[in-house]
């Protein structure tokens, strides 16, 4: 098969063939007609006769107008013997001759030229428009081939960057924060926060707080920190699967929350409970400088009971933000 540039080769020279026939066709045509036509405008008129009605000799009317007004008038004929006092016959008709039409002025040659270019443009124009229509049909259809391959390409790229980003998200690390529980007879929790992520990571600063409510409603709607967040003594990094210990919690640190013996009493009778909540902010150390750091929200529910004691999370989305 021929290349779509052959092709609009081969497309173009049949066109020029046609074109140049057509102009040759052109001039040979108002070659040939060119003479015909200034015979026809040089040709002389015709002689036009109008014959003179008859006069009735006993009518006294005018001459009638189609004659000439300067023609003499012509004598009466002699009255013929066989006539027997009758009428005679009418007289002949007179024939009058007019003037002949002046002579058409000659076609310039200059005029000839410039109807013969005139028609020759037409042609052209006319050629010119049989051609072009179907290439500007053809740029149509290829014009939206382009833009179908370009919306295609554009919707190809857009997945691309999305996989991309998903890729990224996959790789970055994640802090998850839990409770666990010490072993031994201490009722001692320790909040800790666990790189689940696929890089490691370094913890930028840290910050809690603990507050005692009626439940979770009762709860400030955004966090509250006494203080702000503070980076940690030691530099903290964990690489993937590795933990740190965030805060602990026991029964001993209840008596310090609660600062009367009716507090403890409720406290004791589940009429007011515990909440420890706090925010970590950590990077990624793969990542670029000056990338903003991630953030992870904490909130969980000290459980005292008579003799054993628990923790688990809680709090508002508000208090769990994970970015």
């Amino acid at each position: 098969m021929l290349s779509a540039r052959a092709g609009v080769k081969i497309l173009c020279y049949i066109g020029a063939m046609m074109l140049k026939n057509l102009v040759i066709a052109a001039t040979m045509f108002l070659l040939a007609i060119s003479p015909a036509v200034i015979n026809a405008q040089a040709g002389s008129p015709a002689t036009t006769a109008h014959p003179t009605p008859p006069a009735s000799p006993q009518s006294g009317s005018n001459p009638p107008a189609g004659s000439s007004a300067n023609m003499p008038e012509a004598p009466n004929p002699a009255p013929r013997s066989d006539c027997e006092g009758g009428a005679c016959d009418a007289p002949p008709a007179h024939i009058t001759i007019a003037t002949p039409a002046p002579a058409p002025a000659p076609w310039p040659l200059q005029e000839r030229i410039s109807w013969a270019a005139s028609l020759i443009l037409v042609l052209i124009v006319y050629v010119a428009a049989m051609l072009g229509i179907p290439a500007l049909r053809k740029i149509a259809r290829q014009m939206k081939f382009i833009e179908v391959t370009a919306q295609a390409a554009a919707d190809s790229a857009k997945a691309a960057l999305m996989y991309a980003e998903a890729q990224a998200l996959a790789q970055r690390p994640w802090l998850v924060v839990t409770a666990e529980a010490e072993p031994g007879p201490n009722n001692r929790f320790t909040i800790v926060a666990t790189n689940r992520g696929r890089s490691p990571t370094k913890i930028v600063t840290l910050v809690d707080e603990i507050a005692t409510a009626r439940d979770e409603s009762h709860l400030p709607t955004a966090p509250v920190f006494k203080g702000g967040p503070v980076p940690p003594r030691v530099p903290i990094i964990l690489l993937p699967g590795e933990s740190t210990g965030l805060k602990t919690f026991s029964r001993e640190d209840v008596r310090a929350v609660c600062q009367t013996p009716d507090d403890l009493r409720r406290v004791e009778q589940w009429e007011s409970k515990i909440y420890l909540y706090g925010n970590v902010t950590y990077i990624d150390l793969r990542a670029p400088a000056g990338k903003e750091p991630y953030e992870t929200g904490w909130c969980c529910w000290y459980i005292h009971g008579h003799q054993k004691s628990g923790m688990v999370l809680a709090g508002t989305p508000e208090y769990n933000v994970h970015t």
